[in-house]
């Protein structure tokens, strides 16, 4: 719009929203493109909440049993590790460090032959870093105790074995020997706990042991494979990381949890980014609809065009006068499902177990799926961005019909009135 919207022009736009019994139809067409807008804003606001919401519980499963970034040597060990779990700790930003072995074999039960990940930790140390969301079906980190042999595995791992507390279970590690190739080493563990991280990499493969233990398996001696820090803000994570490998320099690696599950959050990324383009499909097509109720507006207002276009009214206001009326339908269906969909957004806890009830069925059952409740953060962002494309999209559906009104010619148009 060149100049701004002046009273005559934002009156006769309002006019011609209203409804007469020769224009019923366009107006129910208006309605249509109204909801449309609507229940697409909305939907796509709840989606990305939900998306959103799952994206957090991923990152929370996934970091119940890692770290937010951890500290290794180049040859993936690091000798004096006591001095440079101090150093991670005075770095700012970080609240707890903790040393980690971690070496991959085989684990063997008279019934079954399985592959595992195994985790060296410091249990004391370990609370701090990783305790925060594990659930111990049985024992804890304190179970584990120095030369022992006291090993906690994850749930499904315990189940795949088919082994229960107190039941032993034997840990079959490669080790390097030093002409470069490897050898076999195998010590029997007790099982003293079972975890569940509700990860399936973590719960499937993951066995827990105390870092001396570890040590010894792999003839470390006093060493360990990287040392694990914790974040007071799992998102300043990657920046904490980058300082502490400025500050290690050379002959030391740092990486972060943004590295280390990149592949999780890609595909969230791409999902979310599909379903926005999918939804956004359903504003498209009522953006359409607008465009077509204007158009047979300007076809049922020809005559009307003309007697505006003798008073003096211009080209450019003939093209506001329609501009508003498709602006105010758009800006509606924008309001409506911004105001909805966040409502809806906030709500999905409640509204969720509602519809269960209602139609006697359950979305995600607990013994299917990890998360039993759907959950749902609501970013700002999210809802700023969706309403300013809509409201775009909205106006420019609006330019062709308003453009094609200005173009009447008012001697051809009254000819015949």
């Amino acid at each position: 719009m060149r100049r701004m919207i002046n009273a005559v022009e934002l009156f006769v736009g309002l006019r011609y929203l209203r409804a007469k019994r020769r224009t019923r139809f366009v107006s129910f067409i208006t309605l249509i493109s109204l909801t449309g807008i609507a229940v697409g804003v909305a939907a796509l606001i709840v989606i990305l909440s939900v998306m959103n919401g799952f994206e957090g519980e991923l990152r929370d499963r996934l970091l119940s049993m890692t770290a937010h970034g951890y500290v290794t040597g180049d040859d993936r060990t690091i000798e004096n590790w006591s001095q440079v779990q101090q150093r991670i700790l005075a770095e700012p930003g970080v609240t707890a460090a903790a040393p980690l072995i971690e070496m991959e074999g085989m684990i063997r039960t008279g019934r079954s032959l399985n592959g595992v990940l195994v985790h060296g930790i410091l249990p004391e140390a370990e609370k701090s870093v990783s305790g925060r969301t594990v659930n111990f079906v049985a024992g804890d980190f304190d179970v584990l105790t120095p030369s022992e042999r006291s090993i906690v595995l994850g749930r499904f791992l315990a189940i795949d074995l088919g082994v229960k507390i107190g039941d032993g279970v034997v840990l079959l590690i490669p080790r390097p020997v030093g002409d470069g190739t490897l050898e076999p080493r195998l010590e029997r563990f007790v099982v003293r706990g079972v975890f569940e991280a509700g990860v399936q990499d973590h719960d499937a493969s993951l066995a827990l042991i105390h870092i001396e233990d570890a040590a010894r398996l792999m003839s470390l001696d006093q060493r360990v494979t990287s040392v694990r820090f914790l974040t007071d803000n799992v998102m300043t994570a990657p920046a904490v990381s980058k300082s502490l490998q400025l500050k290690f320099g050379d002959g030391f690696v740092s990486s972060d949890w943004t590295i280390e599950n990149e592949s999780y959050f890609r595909a969230i990324r791409l999902e979310k980014m599909m379903m926005s383009l999918l939804l956004s499909l359903i504003i498209g097509v009522a953006a359409f609809n607008i465009v077509a109720s204007l158009v047979m507006v300007v076809t049922d207002k020809t005559s009307d065009i003309a007697v505006l276009r003798t008073l003096g009214m211009g080209p450019g206001g003939v093209v506001r006068v329609f501009f508003v009326q498709g602006a105010v339908i758009g800006w509606i269906g924008v309001f409506v499902g911004v105001l909805s969909g966040v409502l809806l957004a906030q709500n999905v806890p409640v509204v969720v177990p509602f519809l269960e009830q209602l139609f006697g069925f359950q979305i995600m059952p607990g013994d299917v799926y990890y998360v039993s409740v759907i959950p749902s953060i609501l970013e700002t962002e999210d809802v700023i961005t969706i309403a300013l494309a809509a409201f775009v999209l909205t106006s420019l559906a609006t330019l062709y019909p308003a453009r094609r009104a200005a173009h009447v010619n008012p001697a051809i148009a009254l000819r015949y009135e």
